[in-house]
């Protein structure tokens, strides 16, 4: 049936919190955005006079859509050339959600996106819902059909499962581009050991290529590993340059709130790294070089300011 432009209206206001809903459960904004298409279709097939909170409609919606998204997303990885990664998004970005809090800012970051993969589909969802958007349990149950005390149970078994016993450090922008700034600094230096001092003992690096851009499979972990593969990474070589299509201009930036270093050719984003900072120094490198997964932040990129590169690569 045809929906009123105030029913229409209702809708579009709570499209950014859909949005970002769906883009942490599923750590796709291609997928986030058709979902939240799919949740609109089905809006404009009910009889919304009917509904009675529409916003508790949208949600249960959407999130029973990502569900089902889920489900069949496994299948999917299981076949997935090398290592699966979300995609990561930039600072700003309006479907990174809230981040008021410290536990909101912490469920959206790269590491965290990442290990959600070890959830169940309904372990993500109470997950997200209760800690990224303060649903109470209440509401939660009705979402996913569940009881009270399911959801807390859930939702405390989640916890357990991303627990990695790792305190993360939060980063403000001029921070970020201090650290990023660093790391290349040692990561450019042609030795390794200014770059094995940033590290963790167990430091892991690992990348998503999908198939479309060289990435390891496997990742490197210990920071004689990591130092290794960074100083290699880093080193000038005409064949990297021809791959990628230029010489990449490196930036500091911050993504899921993480500091991370972003590489761009020609205005076109080809590589994202989110670095996991704790208090011991840096435990991860995550990096997304999937070109699928880059749309949104070159369109990003394309509409934010950002000063002189801090390095050109290759």
């Amino acid at each position: 049936m045809a929906l009123s432009a105030g029913d229409v209206d209702r809708f579009e206001a709570a499209r950014p919190r859909l949005a970002a809903i769906a883009y942490r459960l599923l750590g796709s904004s291609i997928e986030a955005e058709d979902a939240v298409q799919e949740t609109f279709l089905r809006w404009q097939a009910a009889d919304v006079d009917r509904v009675e909170v529409p916003e508790a409609w949208l949600t249960k919606v959407l999130t029973n859509l990502c569900l089902n998204q889920l489900a069949s997303a496994r299948a999917r990885r299981e076949t997935y050339v090398g290592q699966w990664l979300p995609e990561p998004l930039l600072a700003g970005d309006p479907m990174l959600g809230p981040a008021d809090t410290a536990e909101q800012r912490e469920s959206l970051s790269f590491a965290i996106l990442t290990l959600m993969e070890r959830l169940s589909p309904g372990e993500r969802a109470v997950y997200v819902l209760r800690t990224a958007f303060d649903y109470p349990h209440r509401e939660i149950a009705e979402i996913l059909d569940t009881t009270e005390a399911a959801s807390q149970q859930t939702f405390h078994r989640a916890k357990k499962h991303l627990a990695n016993g790792r305190a993360r450090v939060e980063i403000d922008e001029a921070a970020a581009r201090r650290i990023v700034k660093e790391f290349l600094t040692a990561a450019t230096s042609g030795r390794t050991e200014p770059l094995v001092r940033l590290l963790t003992e167990d430091v892991i690096s690992i990348g998503d290529g999908g198939g479309k851009v060289p990435a390891r499979a496997k990742a490197f972990e210990g920071a004689q590993a990591v130092a290794r593969f960074m100083w290699g990474l880093f080193r000038p070589a005409e064949a990297k340059r021809a791959r990628v299509g230029g010489a990449p201009e490196v930036h500091a930036a911050i993504a899921n709130g993480d500091p991370a270093f972003v590489a761009v050719v020609d205005g076109r984003v080809i590589g994202v790294a989110c670095l996991e900072i704790t208090a011991d120094g840096i435990a991860a490198f995550r990096s997304q070089v999937n070109p699928d997964k880059l749309g949104r932040a070159t369109e990003r990129w394309a509409a934010t300011e950002h000063g002189e590169p801090l390095l050109i690569a290759f």
